[in-house]
């Protein structure tokens, strides 16, 4: 598998190395204006047709300056390319996007609708040193009035949250194959920020995301996706940073590479699901650095009766993490379909703090509503529905200590008390208040841990391991205070 995924890559590089571009349209040659007020959709569009157009395709150029638009759409064989000190300004006008923006299936703010916006493309690349600024705030509060008066009401406003579901999400990629998105800047989305599915043959290299504007501001999102790189980037994001979903039992993400990143978020920073009815196959995520991120810096979720198997993690720094793994076997929806197994994690260091990681974040994660202790990793399936298959090795985790009885008491007599939470919206905090301080392991058949080391910052109660319905597992050079394991059947 991985021979095949490497010579498919491969090609896939050079074949996005060879993009060639005949024609090269400036924006400003065609009566563009780059006063950051002049609005520039019907130019830029234009420009991008008559690339489109043209026998072999080629170039639209953005030069320096300030270029606001509403939403325009890419089409096959155009690059979009953004020199140095060029900045694509998102128009904060609901108007100037695509008509009324459209959830997805599901009804979870997944938004299809964008700021650039490509649908059935081929052979596409945005790239260049530019920034790409969607003005996200702005635009949010602006859809938001809209819907308090009364002049376009949102049917799937958040009232609970006081925040609309639908707003545009700066890139929306769609049934596209042979994507490069390299090189640039990407911030203040309205909603997600880069953001693909069902797409395939994507590089997404050297990319900077800020995208802290407003809620829900996920940073890279795959949705049933395939033969996918993301390598080099930095992603500073108010929602999950680098997150695969399957919204198609039909589907999956497949052949996905995230590689050699820097990711902070206040959720969590690699993430898979949470929607996962395909599922997600023959992952490799390694050489990321996490910090001051809220939730997990590795959360593998598969919830929805899909498949997650032949995960590979490796080479992971986090520090200031709230997590550093989770994963889960759910049943929110189609109980006792789903299959999760064949993962490995490998050379883990983190360090988890007492308090919120977050707490510098204009927008922070939503904290549970109830008194707990620190949060030990995770692990769990479901009753009679077992994980399968999962090697932790090279792992080094300090854990802040600090629990206290008080607080809350989850007494090793109590274990099976533990909340199975079949059918809840996976996250570490799911299960409510656990046993152990490390980790917690439930609902497993065949896990190894091999030169584990495990430490406290300060003092606490509970055992350092609790597994719970656990079969052939196995401890190889696992060091923690006290011999603190807890076994039960």
């Amino acid at each position: 598998m991985k021979d095949r995924f490497l010579f498919t890559f491969t090609f896939f590089l050079l074949c996005i190395s060879g993009f060639s571009h005949p024609i090269t349209i400036r924006i400003s040659d065609k009566g563009g204006v780059n006063d950051g007020k002049t609005l520039n959709t019907k130019v830029l569009q234009a420009c991008i047709d008559e690339v489109a157009n043209s026998k072999e395709g080629g170039r639209v150029e953005i030069g320096p300056g300030l270029w606001l638009t509403g939403s325009v759409e890419l089409k096959s064989n155009v690059e979009l390319f953004l020199t140095e000190n060029a900045v694509l300004l998102g128009s904060t006008d609901p108007y100037d996007y695509d008509g009324e923006s459209q959830l997805g299936i599901r009804k979870d703010e997944d938004v299809h609708d964008g700021l650039i916006v490509a649908n059935g493309a081929k052979n596409i690349r945005i790239c260049g040193s530019g920034i790409i600024d969607g003005q996200g705030l702005a635009l949010a509060l602006a859809i938001d009035s809209l819907h308090h008066i009364g002049v376009r009401v949102d049917p799937n406003y958040n009232v609970k949250r006081m925040r609309p579901g639908t707003r545009p999400k700066l890139f929306f990629l769609e049934g596209s194959e042979n994507i490069c998105i390299e090189g640039l800047t990407l911030k203040n989305s309205a909603g997600w920020g880069l953001s693909l599915h069902k797409s395939s043959n994507v590089l997404i290299d050297g990319v900077k995301i800020i995208n802290r504007a407003y809620w829900n501001n996920d940073g890279i999102d795959m949705n049933d996706c395939w033969q996918v790189v993301v390598q080099n980037c930095d992603v500073n994001s108010g929602d999950d940073g680098i997150c695969l979903k399957s919204d198609d039992p039909d589907s999956c993400c497949e052949n996905i590479m995230i590689r050699n990143c820097r990711i902070a978020s206040s959720a969590s920073a690699v993430k898979f699901g949470t929607s996962s009815y395909g599922g997600f196959k023959k992952i490799t995520v390694q050489d990321i650095y996490v910090y001051d991120t809220f939730r997990s810096a590795i959360a593998l979720e598969c919830v929805d009766g899909g498949i997650l198997e032949d995960v590979a993690v490796k080479n992971i720094t986090a520090v200031n993490t709230g997590n550093p793994i989770f994963i889960c076997l759910g049943a929110r929806h189609n109980p006792g379909k789903g299959i999760c197994r064949n993962i490995t994690i490998q050379n883990l260091k983190a360090e988890v703090p007492f308090g919120r990681p977050d707490e510098n974040y204009d927008l922070r994660g939503p904290e549970v509503n109830y008194f707990h202790n620190p949060w030990p990793s995770s692990i769990a399936g479901l009753l009679g529905q077992y994980i399968e298959n999962v090697l932790l090795q090279d792992i080094e985790i300090t854990y802040p200590g600090r629990a206290s009885k008080a607080m809350a008491y989850m007494g090793l007599y109590r274990v099976k008390e533990v909340n199975e939470a079949a059918q809840s919206s996976p996250e570490f905090t799911m299960y409510g208040e656990l046993p152990s301080w490390a980790f917690y392991v439930r609902h497993v058949k065949g896990i190894r841990f091999k030169n584990v080391k495990v430490s406290l910052a300060d003092k606490d109660f509970r055992p350092a391991f609790v597994f719970d319905d656990v079969k052939e597992k196995t401890l190889e050079n696992v060091n923690q205070p006290d011999s603190q394991i807890y076994c039960v059947e």
